[in-house]
């Protein structure tokens, strides 16, 4: 008599009773976490938008900045070291903060897989907390998506230690998406400031927004979380694409999308791409396809494209289309620095924290280590 082979118990039997518990449990963790005051701005804007998905994080030095900002979470770091008052724009004192406030973090951090972290770079908090912050959730496995603002280049000091941030940030994200906000000053240089800002914060938030809900809501030719990891696993220096026009004009839709004003859209040789078309129940096959073919032309020969759908009614004759190009060729800012660029960031940094203004060197934060984990 044949001997019946015993059931592979990692097949799953789907049904009624436990679809939906099996569904749930699909979805990854997804955290959203803003650093310092910029990336804690963007987080206020993601949370207004009610992102489906994922969770949402600030976290600061500063109390005052803090309290005016709405997020799922908000987290006081290093109080010990501040008082709560912000670290003076030296990112050494920031980094100190985590060190103290550890455990919290990993408490957050231990069971997510994907953490887009978000931080202007250039000042204290988010330049010091957001390298720290990606290299705790690497350590415990997740995908880390890195996305940074960069100074106005007047800000001289600033660019520099932006330049140090930058370059740690990259070490320990798996892909890295610059917004030079230098842009602002071609798109909208008489816009009042505060509005001209949250024109970078909206661009951010609709890159997180996208992403997140590609992999967490259902299309029709679909798009996961194993396809996030294979793009943006070693993604490097990354950007994002957004273009929309109508089903009659997708050479306006593909225009667009390679045309943004705010974003390094400089394709050529990218090693992978993620690609996300919406559009109405007329949306064809035909322009799926021809709006892939024009965004991915300039890719490298070998680039790893993975396309995903989903139509929804009430876009009508609207599409739109959502890439992350990932392999990007490194821009200056992060080059590592040498002498000459290093010692402009040798100049006298003042401390709010510990006594009189004294001579700072940022070559601590550029050989910074975190303690083990316990």
């Amino acid at each position: 008599m044949e001997e019946l082979s015993t059931p592979d118990e990692s097949v799953v039997t789907l049904d009624s009773s436990n679809l939906s518990e099996i569904s749930f449990s699909a979805n990854p963790q997804i955290l959203v976490i803003g650093c310092g005051g910029a990336g804690n701005n963007c987080v206020n804007q993601l949370h207004k938008l009610d992102i489906k998905g994922a969770q949402t994080i600030a976290i600061n030095t500063d109390k005052q900045h803090l309290e005016m900002i709405e997020a799922d979470k908000k987290i006081l770091i290093g109080t010990q070291v501040t008082n709560g008052m912000g670290v003076g724009g030296d990112p050494r004192i920031a980094m100190k903060c985590v060190d103290v406030s550890r455990p919290v973090l990993d408490e957050i951090l231990c069971e997510a897989e994907l953490v887009f972290i978000i931080a202007g770079m250039g000042g204290g908090t988010g330049t010091g907390v957001a390298p720290l912050i990606a290299e705790i959730a690497k350590s415990h496995g997740s995908i880390v998506v890195g996305i940074a603002t960069t100074p106005f280049k007047m800000e001289r000091l600033r660019m520099r230690v932006a330049q140090v941030g930058l370059i740690h940030l990259k070490k320990h994200a798996n892909s890295l998406i610059m917004v030079d906000n230098n842009k602002l000053l071609k798109i909208a240089p008489k816009l009042p400031m505060q509005d001209a800002f949250k024109v970078i914060d909206n661009l951010i938030a609709e890159i997180v927004h996208g992403i997140t809900e590609t992999i967490t809501q259902p299309s029709l030719i679909n798009l996961d979380f194993a396809d996030v990891k294979a793009i943006m696993g070693n993604g490097g220096v990354a950007t994002m694409l957004f273009g929309e026009g109508t089903t009659a004009n997708p050479e306006t839709i593909i225009k667009n999308a390679l045309k943004n004003p705010l974003l390094d859209t400089n394709c050529k040789g990218a090693v992978g791409a993620l690609i996300h078309i919406t559009g109405g129940d007329k949306m064809s096959l035909q322009i799926v396809q021809d709006i892939t073919a024009g965004i991915t032309h300039r890719l490298d020969a070998n680039a790893n494209i993975i396309m995903g759908a989903s139509v929804k009614p009430e876009l009508g004759k609207r599409v739109k289309v959502l890439t992350i190009m990932t392999g990007l060729k490194p821009p200056k800012m992060l080059c590592p620095m040498d002498d000459e660029i290093r010692d402009p960031v040798r100049r006298r940094i003042p401390r709010i924290h510990g006594g009189s203004s004294q001579d700072t060197d940022l070559e601590p934060f550029d050989d910074y280590k975190m303690p083990p984990t316990k």
